[in-house]
This record gives C-alpha cells, sequence and structure tokens, in this order.
C-alpha cells in the first residue's frame, strides 16, 4: 500500500540560495508544497532546515533568533497558518533540546540539517502507519462519512478497501469543493462512493456506522482543529451516538489551547463581516431613467408607501466571495472525539495532552 520514499526522492530538490540575506523562507515553503506528498507542518520543517543551511549565525542564540524569524514570516504569508505553525514549533523545539558532541557549531548545523531531513523521510511513513491502525477498528461492511480532502484519510479508505467492503459518504465541503477531490480519487479505486450536501449531514447520519477525518492540527486541549464543517459533523454525530474518529500525524500535535472558535490563529474580522447595507435615496428625491444617467445604479425600486426610493445595485454573491467571508477551519471539542488515530498509537483526547506534554518537555 504505502512505499517508504527514500531520502533522494522525499526531499524536494532546493536551489542555491548563496548567502542568508539571499534566501526567501517564503518561496522555499512554496517551492516545498508543490510536492503532494508534502504536508504544510513537513514543508515548514524543511523550510526551517534551509534557513539553518543558509544562516550565517555563529552561536545558538543567533540561529534559534533566525528560526522564529523565518517562522513568523511564514505565520504571515500564509492564510491559514495552523498547520505549519505545529511545524515550525516542533522543529525548534527540537533544535533547542537537541543533545550533541559536535566539535564545533558548523559541525552542529550540519547535524541539525541532516536530522531534520532525516526526520521528514521518516514522517512520509506515518500515514501507512495511521491507515494500518486505524483498519483494525473498521468492521466489514462498515458505511464512513468523512469530509473535505485529508491525505492520511484517503490513504486508510484505500487499504480498507484492500482488506474489506466499505461504502464512504463525503461531504461536499463548500466553498472550496474539496469533498469532490475526495470523492474523484476514492471512486477511481472503485470504492462505492457518494457526495453529499454539507447541509444534508444530518439526513444522512443514520446510515453511518462512524465519522472519520482528517486533521489540521490537534491541539493541546485534545481538541481537533480541521476544515470548516468539522465541528458540526461532531456535533450531529455525538447527538446520533456514531463515534466520531480523527486521524492525525504526530507531528500536526499543536501547542495551542483554543477556548473558541475566535481563539484560532486563522480568524481575522472578515470573517462574517457584513456588507454595507444599500443607502436609501431621501423623500422627494428625483429617480432619473438609469438609461439616460449613466452614473445612476443599474436599476431603482421605491415604495411610495414609505415615502423613499432605494438605490438597487447590481450585486453578485460569488463561491470566492463567500469563501472570503468564511473560516478555511474550525474546532472541535474534545468532548466531541473519540480517538485519534495517530503514527504514536491511537490516543483519546487527554491522551493527546499527555502526549504534547512530554513530547515538547525534552
Amino acid at each position: 500500500m504505502s512505499v517508504i520514499t527514500p531520502p533522494q526522492a522525499a526531499l524536494p530538490n532546493r536551489p542555491d540560495n548563496g548567502t542568508d540575506n539571499m534566501f526567501d523562507i517564503g518561496k522555499a515553503f512554496q517551492r516545498i508544497l508543490k510536492d503532494e506528498q508534502i504536508s504544510p507542518p513537513i514543508a515548514a520543517i524543511l523550510a526551517l532546515t534551509e534557513v539553518v543551511e543558509n544562516s550565517d549565525a555563529g552561536t545558538m542564540f543567533e540561529l534559534v533568533k533566525a528560526l522564529n524569524e523565518g517562522a513568523r514570516t511564514l505565520q504571515k504569508q500564509t492564510f491559514n497558518p495552523i498547520g505549519l505553525n505545529a511545524g515550525c514549533e516542533l522543529f525548534i523545539a527540537f533544535v533547542t533540546l537537541l543533545p550533541h558532541d559536535s566539535a564545533n557549531f558548523a559541525d552542529l548545523k550540519r547535524e541539525l540539517i541532516r536530522q531534520g531531513q532525516q526526520y521528514v523521510v521518516e514522517a512520509l511513513t506515518y500515514r501507512h502507519k495511521i491507515a494500518d491502525l486505524a483498519v483494525g477498528f473498521m468492521k466489514d461492511g462498515s458505511v464512513i462519512l468523512t469530509h473535505s480532502y485529508s491525505r492520511v484519510v484517503i490513504q486508510t479508505l484505500l487499504l480498507a478497501h484492500k482488506r474489506k467492503r466499505i461504502s464512504v459518504f463525503v461531504t461536499e465541503a463548500r466553498p472550496r469543493g474539496l469533498g469532490i477531490k475526495t470523492a474523484e480519487a476514492l471512486a477511481a479505486e472503485g470504492i462505492p462512493c457518494s457526495v453529499i450536501l454539507d447541509a444534508a449531514v444530518a439526513y444522512v447520519m443514520e446510515k453511518v456506522d462512524f465519522v472519520l477525518v482528517g486533521s489540521e492540527a490537534v491541539v493541546e486541549s485534545g481538541g481537533l482543529v480541521n476544515a470548516v464543517g468539522s465541528n458540526q459533523i461532531a456535533i450531529i454525530a455525538k447527538a446520533a451516538n456514531k463515534p466520531f474518529y480523527a486521524l492525525a500525524e504526530s507531528y500536526k500535535f499543536h501547542r495551542l489551547f483554543p477556548l473558541s472558535q475566535y481563539d484560532l490563529p486563522s480568524h481575522n474580522p472578515n470573517i462574517f463581516a457584513f456588507a454595507q447595507p444599500l443607502r436609501p435615496y431621501p423623500r422627494g428625491h428625483t429617480v432619473q431613467n438609469s438609461a439616460s444617467s449613466p452614473d445612476l445604479p443599474h436599476a431603482t425600486r421605491g415604495n411610495p408607501d414609505e415615502g423613499c426610493i432605494e438605490s438597487l445595485s447590481a450585486v453578485e454573491i460569488t463561491q470566492e466571495k463567500i469563501r472570503l467571508n468564511n473560516p478555511d477551519v474550525d474546532y472541535t471539542r474534545p468532548d466531541l472525539i473519540s480517538l485519534v488515530f495517530s503514527d504514536v498509537g491511537s490516543l483519546t483526547p487527554e491522551g493527546v495532552s499527555q502526549y504534547l506534554v512530554g513530547m515538547f518537555a525534552g
């Protein structure tokens, strides 16, 4: 099912960036992401190894400062920085906690680069480990509901299809419609699959044995950050007494403790902002025909009983406008999650919290 990628194939080719001043971490991050198998946390780790490689830092303090600056640059350039934040956090913690016996700082930097790249090669095998673990929890004939698009979910479902009979409902996942991408990948492998409207989740839940979703991050509370709509699916699954399983590589475990949707780093004031209302013309205003006056709106409408006439601008609501006015991800509370399947085992949300504490304790 899964082939362990050798180091030379796992790591994207890197151009010679010369000196530290010429290195652009944003361009490096985007170049690495062009590989379909690379997720944002892994791309962030590889980009930071390039920061180490191109940095002229002569002390650990200077190097950590350069890494933190690179992480902040990536965060500013990314609309949804949650995943890459998890990767940056993991790599910087690794750099500061790594025991070493290097003869000099140049040797230490080379060791950090080598181990960072080696970790990425190993991390690319995590999806197969998770898939193998999760398939063991599936019964023959299972009907599964999944949401949006996730590499690890697809790999898990493909492995399950080889071992058992399954069928899958996939949400459309508007406004980006990434569920369609998932359905196409599953259908191409012969898995019985049906795309459902996001609004039909409650309708279809009676037919479902369990919900299986991927993750942008699993946070310190044990809660889940994933494609928007995951939270309401988890609420419906809980009400219907259906298990809600999340799949997450350990590099997506993130020291973040949101208390609500609005504590996520991806939230900004433009989400769910109201457009300016149409301005009515005052009583007694003379309205001319728009055809003879090009400066007026496309059309006008009036209500004689109210004594005013409103301007009727051409209002076009597109999927892109809807996407920009809506969040990409949401937060699912830990009490709604049955289990988190990871490369470090099947964990309860409380188990994730305990693992995170040990992960960053050194």
